[in-house]
């Protein structure tokens, strides 16, 4: 049985930065659980594929291709075998992930997928519903939380570094926008598990942040082996 470390926030807490951290530093492998959605929307995009067009979607998702693999020490995501680790986070995406992976159909097959991934070694993943819908029984489950306005201001930051063209105003609502889609979901709707550590990182540092976690995990580690 593989070691589960659940890591679930809404957009901007520093869940990506810090399980990549962490999966470095503790030998775990790193699940971007959203990178799948992602990877869906993209092609539904490419494709012309609408919100309610269900027979397109399920035709896509018997087909997709979703491979996360590490090179040189970096994660890429690869979209039908062609490196999609930039593309998948554009404007036009992220507009559009939080209502795709709101969609029944794809839920359940990328959690399908997810749990796939995870069972096959130690992994940390990070999401919106790993602790309460992905991996229920993980080892350690944490929340991440922070305050709105410095979510929006880490993602103005993280985008001007990727070349994305996003104002403050835009990023704020954006993230508004999914906070709201994502905890109305019908399947995997964000929300604190019931035996989930929460840490607000809004005035903690990304170094903070990790030796937090993995003090938690390196006792719940401990317990398991």
């Amino acid at each position: 049985m593989s070691f589960i470390v659940a890591i679930d926030g809404p957009a901007g807490t520093g869940k990506g930065t810090v399980t990549a951290i962490i999966a470095k530093k503790l030998n775990l492998v790193n699940i971007d659980t959203g990178a799948t959605y992602r990877c869906v929307t993209l092609e539904m995009l490419e494709n012309n594929i609408g919100l309610e067009d269900s027979d397109e979607i399920k035709k896509l998702l018997e087909n997709i291709k979703i491979e996360l693999k590490n090179e040189n020490g970096i994660q890429k995501v690869f979209l039908n075998d062609k490196d999609v680790t930039d593309e998948i986070r554009s404007k036009r995406v992220t507009e559009f992930v939080s209502q795709v992976s709101g969609i029944k159909q794809i839920r359940l097959k990328m959690a399908s997928l997810q749990r796939e991934m995870g069972l096959k070694q130690d992994s940390i993943m990070e999401g919106r519903d790993i602790g309460t819908y992905v991996f229920p029984d993980a080892n350690v489950k944490i929340y991440l939380d922070a305050d709105v306005e410095e979510r929006a201001k880490r993602r103005l930051i993280q985008n001007k570094e990727k070349n994305i063209n996003m104002s403050y105003e835009e990023i704020l609502e954006n993230i508004k926008m999914r906070d709201a889609n994502d905890k109305a979901k019908e399947i995997g709707a964000l929300k604190v598990a019931e035996d989930a550590i929460v840490i607000d990182t809004t005035h903690l540092t990304i170094d903070e942040v990790v030796n937090k976690i993995i003090d938690i995990i390196n006792k719940n580690r401990s317990m398991y082996v």
